[in-house]
C-alpha cells in the first residue's frame, strides 16, 4: 500500500514539473449563501482577500467549477471553517448521523434514518459496506482554467496512512479530464482489525465550441478490505468496562475469532452525452435537449473464514468458509428536455434495467433447493418539471416502472419560496415504492443459518418534510415519514435473516443548526430530536443527538497564518443500538442492549500557511475520565482517546 502512495506522490509531482510551477498570489474562496459548504475542496482555504491567480489574471476562483452529475455547478471553495473541520475525515463528508467503528475503514452505525427516496430498482445490499463506496451520482465533473491538484493525508490507528490525491486539468476549452486515487490503510487497536481500501476515478468531459453537444464518461475502480473480528466477548466487556489498566493495551483483548475477512470490489463505466437540438431563442422560448445515459457496473462481495465459528451456527465445512455473491447492473437511458421561460423545464426519460445477482452453486438445505442466480429487468418510464413564478419554485419528478421484473414507482414535490426577505424555506413531499434490495431476496453461505430465498413486498415509504434557512436565526428542518412493509435484518434465535415489518412505522425528525460568532469567537450547534411513534421494535434511533463546537480563529504574523482552534462537544441519548454482521455486511435490530449516552469531546487546531492547511485532533480525550461505557455496536467499543493529524495542500499550476 505505502508504494502504491509513493507512486501517486511521484506522479503528481511529475504532472506539476510537466506543466511548470506557477505562482499562487492569492485566493478568496468565501462563497455568498448558505449552501457553499457543498464544494468538493472542502478542506481548501485562503486567508488572502485577491480573487486572481498570479501569471493568469484572467483565472477567478469561481472558474474552477465543479459539476455533478445532474449538472448542478458549484465553483472551488477555498474557505476555512467549522463545516470544513467537520468534513476532514475518512469519508471526506460531515458524518453528524454517523457512529465510525473504532478503526478507520470500518464501517458505521447509523443515529439517524431519512427515508427520502427516488429509486425505483433493488440495489445490491451489504450496506456497511458502502459507506466509502464511490457511486455514480458521487462522482464530480470539472472545468479548471488552470491545471488544479489537491493533496491530502491523515494518519490512522497504528501503522496507516489515509492518502487522497487528485489532479485536474483542461488541454482546451473543450475537454478536460481528472484523476483521482484515495488509498487507506490502518490496523487498528484491535486485533485482527486491519482495514483497506482502495477508490480510483478518471473523468472526462468534452463540449463543442458552440456549447451544444457534451460528453462525459468516468471510470471507477475500487475495492473495500476489512479484517473482521466480530468484536469482544460478553466476558471481556466486563474488563472493558471496568478499565482494567492491564487492558489499556487493546491488542491484548482476544476478539471472538481472528481468521475472518470480508471483501468489497466493484468496477464501473459510466458515460452521458447531450445535445441541444433548439436552443432558447431571444424571447427565452422553446430550447430543446436530448440526452442519453449508460452506465455498466460489477460488484463483488466476499466474506472467508479459515474456520467455522459456532457464533454464527452449523456450516457445511469446518474451514475454508468462502462465500461469493456476484453483481452486474447495466443501465441505459433516454431523455428529452423542453425549456420555457413562461412554461418552465418539462423532461420525459426512458430507462432500462438489466441485472445479474447471484452464486456459482446451487444450495439444497432439508430437500428444498435455493436458485443460484436472479436474472431480472426493468423498463421505467420518468418525467420531471420545473418552475420559477414571482418569489415560488416549484418542482416535481416521478417514476413508474412499466414491464419487467418489479413494481416501483416515486413522487416528488417541492415548493421553494421566501417567507420574507433573509428567510428561505422550502416543503417537499416524497411518495415511494421500492423492491427489496437482493441479499434480503437471496442469499448463500457456507452457514446454513444464512441461505435464504424469499419474495417480498415493496417497501412504501412517505416523507413530508420541512425546511426554514435563515442567515440570522439559523436553519431549521423538520420531516414526517410513514413507512409500510419496512425491511430489516433480526437474529431470533436461528441467526441474522431479513424481515419485514406488517405494521406502519411512523418517524419524526426535528433538526435545528446555527452558527453563533462573537468577535473571533464562535460556536456551531447542531441539534437533532426524533421519534419513533409506531414501530419502535424495528426501528431503533436515538432521541436525541447533538453536537456543538466553541472555536476561536484569528490571524497571525501579518496574516501568513491563521489558526483556528476549539473543542467540540459531540452526545446522543441511549437507545437499543443496532448490532452489526460481518457475514452480510449488515446492520440487524437487536432491543437486549441500550447503548449511548456517552459525551465524546474534541480538541482540534486547524492552521493556514499559504496553501498549506494542517489539522491537528486530540479525539476523544475525555475518554478515561467520564467512564468506559462507550460503544459503537453491540461488543464493538468505540475509539479510546487518540492523537491524530493532517494536512491538504492543493497546487494551482
Amino acid at each position: 500500500m505505502l508504494n502504491k502512495y509513493i507512486v501517486l506522490v511521484v506522479f503528481f509531482v511529475f504532472s506539476i514539473n510537466s506543466f511548470g510551477q506557477r505562482n499562487l498570489k492569492t485566493l478568496d474562496g468565501s462563497a455568498k449563501g448558505r449552501g457553499s459548504n457543498k464544494a468538493v475542496f472542502d478542506d481548501t482555504l485562503s486567508n488572502t482577500s485577491s480573487r486572481k491567480v498570479a501569471k493568469n489574471l484572467n483565472a477567478k476562483i469561481q472558474d474552477y467549477k465543479i459539476i455533478s452529475r445532474d449538472y448542478d455547478t458549484i465553483y472551488l471553495d477555498t474557505t476555512l471553517s467549522i463545516s470544513k473541520e467537520y468534513k476532514f475525515n475518512y469519508l471526506r463528508r460531515d458524518y453528524f448521523n454517523l457512529l465510525p467503528f473504532n478503526n478507520m475503514g470500518q464501517t458505521f452505525n447509523s443515529l439517524s434514518e431519512n427515508f427520502f427516496r427516488t429509486v425505483i430498482k433493488p440495489d445490491f445490499g451489504s450496506k456497511a459496506k458502502h459507506y466509502n463506496y464511490m457511486e455514480a451520482g458521487d462522482i464530480n465533473y470539472y472545468n479548471v482554467p488552470t491545471p488544479l491538484t489537491e493533496l491530502m493525508f491523515k494518519s490512522n490507528f497504528v501503522q496507516g496512512q489515509l492518502l487522497d490525491a487528485f489532479f485536474t486539468v483542461n488541454t482546451s476549452g473543450q475537454f478536460n479530464f481528472s484523476i483521482a486515487y484515495k488509498g487507506m490503510r490502518s490496523l487498528g487497536k484491535y486485533q485482527h482489525i486491519l482495514s483497506s481500501s482502495r477508490n480510483f476515478r478518471f473523468t472526462t468531459s468534452y463540449n463543442t465550441k458552440n456549447k451544444r453537444y457534451h460528453l462525459r464518461t468516468h471510470f471507477v475502480d475500487q475495492e473495500i478490505i476489512n479484517q473482521e473480528n466480530g468484536g469482544l466477548s460478553d466476558e471481556q466487556i466486563l474488563e472493558f468496562e471496568n478499565g482494567n489498566p492491564e487492558f489499556s493495551d487493546r491488542s491484548l483483548f482476544d476478539p471472538l475469532f481472528e481468521d475472518a475477512e470480508n471483501n468489497l470490489k466493484g468496477r464501473r463505466f459510466y458515460f452521458d452525452q447531450s445535445y441541444q437540438i433548439k436552443s432558447k431563442d431571444s424571447l427565452g422560448n422553446n430550447g430543446i435537449k436530448l440526452e442519453n445515459f449508460f452506465m455498466i457496473e460489477d460488484k463483488s462481495y466476499t466474506y472467508s473464514q479459515d474456520r467455522n465459528s459456532v457464533f454464527f451456527g452449523d456450516s457445511f465445512v469446518s474451514s475454508n468458509i468462502s462465500d461469493q455473491s456476484n453483481y452486474n447492473h447495466i443501465n441505459s437511458e433516454f431523455n428529452i428536455l423542453y425549456n420555457n421561460n413562461l412554461l418552465g423545464t418539462l423532461s420525459g426519460k426512458l430507462s432500462y434495467d438489466q441485472f445479474n445477482y447471484g452464486y456459482n452453486s446451487l444450495v439444497i438445505i432439508d430437500g428444498q433447493s435455493i436458485t443460484n442466480r436472479l436474472k431480472e429487468n426493468a423498463l421505467s418510464v420518468m418525467g420531471s418539471y420545473k418552475n420559477k413564478i414571482g418569489n415560488f419554485i416549484f418542482s416535481s419528478d416521478l417514476g413508474v416502472n412499466l414491464f419487467g421484473d418489479y413494481k416501483g414507482n416515486f413522487f416528488n414535490a417541492e415548493l421553494d419560496f421566501k417567507i420574507r426577505e433573509g428567510f428561505n424555506s422550502f416543503i417537499k413531499l416524497n411518495i415511494n415504492s421500492n423492491p427489496a434490495d437482493f441479499n434480503y431476496r437471496l442469499f448463500q453461505s457456507d452457514y446454513l443459518n444464512y441461505n435464504w430465498q424469499n419474495d417480498f413486498r415493496n417497501e412504501n415509504t412517505k416523507q413530508l418534510s420541512f425546511s426554514v434557512d435563515s442567515e440570522k436565526y439559523g436553519v431549521l428542518s423538520s420531516d414526517y415519514s410513514t413507512i409500510n412493509n419496512y425491511l430489516y435484518f433480526e437474529n431470533k434465535g436461528l441467526g441474522v435473516k431479513p424481515y419485514q415489518h406488517n405494521g406502519t412505522i411512523n418517524y419524526f425528525r426535528i433538526k435545528y443548526e446555527k452558527e453563533f460568532k462573537f468577535r473571533n469567537f464562535g460556536l456551531y450547534n447542531t441539534v437533532l430530536f426524533q421519534n419513533v411513534l409506531d414501530g419502535d421494535e424495528v426501528l431503533n434511533v436515538p432521541q436525541l443527538n447533538t453536537r456543538q463546537t466553541f472555536y476561536y480563529e484569528n490571524y497571525f504574523f501579518e496574516k501568513a497564518l491563521f489558526l483556528q482552534t476549539g473543542l467540540t462537544f459531540s452526545y446522543f441519548t441511549k437507545y437499543s443500538m443496532n448490532a452489526y454482521d460481518p457475514v452480510l455486511a449488515e446492520f440487524y435490530v437487536q432491543n437486549d442492549t441500550s447503548l449511548g449516552n456517552f459525551p465524546r469531546i474534541d480538541f482540534f487546531i486547524n492552521a493556514k500557511i499559504q496553501q498549506t492547511r494542517l489539522f491537528l485532533k486530540a479525539e476523544h480525550f475525555n475518554s478515561s475520565y467520564t467512564g468506559y461505557s462507550y460503544y459503537s455496536a453491540p461488543n464493538y467499543p468505540y475509539r479510546d482517546f487518540v492523537i491524530r493529524f493532517g494536512l491538504v495542500w492543493n497546487f494551482f499550476l
